[in-house]
């Protein structure tokens, strides 16, 4: 065979593989893309995405974080607030992303005046989006805002701040989480306004189970 001849069956040999090639892609749903990737990438907007409540935080939660509260760090005992210096204050904590501004003002959440665009500019709702940040929506058990002060699976700088998931603290800390505001709703609904009893976020008393 000439050495045309041999270079014309390999081409013809070349062009019969390609073929076969593709024509068992096509046989597993690879059709022109070997890799079965989309021809297009879509990343639609997350669906629903629930709120904690944030006169249940603001009321109840909160305070928690001003309280004096007695730590167990590596066997000391000593008694502090979570948002004192070194821990989680928000200019000079030490805490991670977890921050408090301690002189933030309680918001009247029932006056007409104070809006969601008012309260969202408040110090307090920064303390309320910085705790809700540390937090598994409707999943207490997962929340590092919960399982840190217990020591719970996850170190805490901090120390040992609740004794047990039964602290009267780590209760409220813990009924927040597990009842976010209703699917559709944001963190002022009204709805969970039944957090307290009798169900007003001013005077009603701050449920815990």
């Amino acid at each position: 065979m000439t050495l045309d001849g041999e270079r014309t069956r390999c081409a013809m040999l070349t062009t019969l593989l390609s073929l076969i090639v593709a024509i068992g892609l096509g046989g597993c749903g690879g059709g022109g893309n070997p890799f079965d990737n989309p021809s297009t990438v879509s990343n639609p907007a997350a669906a629903g995405g629930q709120k904690l409540s944030y006169a249940y935080f603001q009321r109840c939660v909160e305070p928690i974080f001003r309280t004096p509260l007695q730590i167990n760090l590596n066997g000391t005992v000593a008694t502090n607030t979570c948002a004192a210096s070194g821990c989680h204050d928000y200019t000079s904590g030490t805490g991670g992303a977890f921050r408090i501004v301690p002189t933030a003002s309680t918001i009247n959440v029932t006056d007409p005046a104070n809006t969601p665009d008012v309260i969202r500019a408040s110090d307090m709702y920064k303390n309320f989006y910085s705790a809700q940040g540390e937090v598994v929506i409707g999943m207490a058990s997962d929340s590092r805002l919960l399982n840190k002060p217990l020591l719970r699976g996850i170190l805490h700088g901090g120390g040992l701040i609740f004794a047990s998931a039964q602290d009267p603290n780590a209760k409220l800390i813990e009924y927040w989480i597990s009842h976010p505001a209703p699917q559709g709703q944001d963190e002022f609904s009204t709805a969970t306004y039944n957090m307290f009893t009798p169900a007003d976020p001013i005077a009603g008393v701050c449920n815990s189970n």
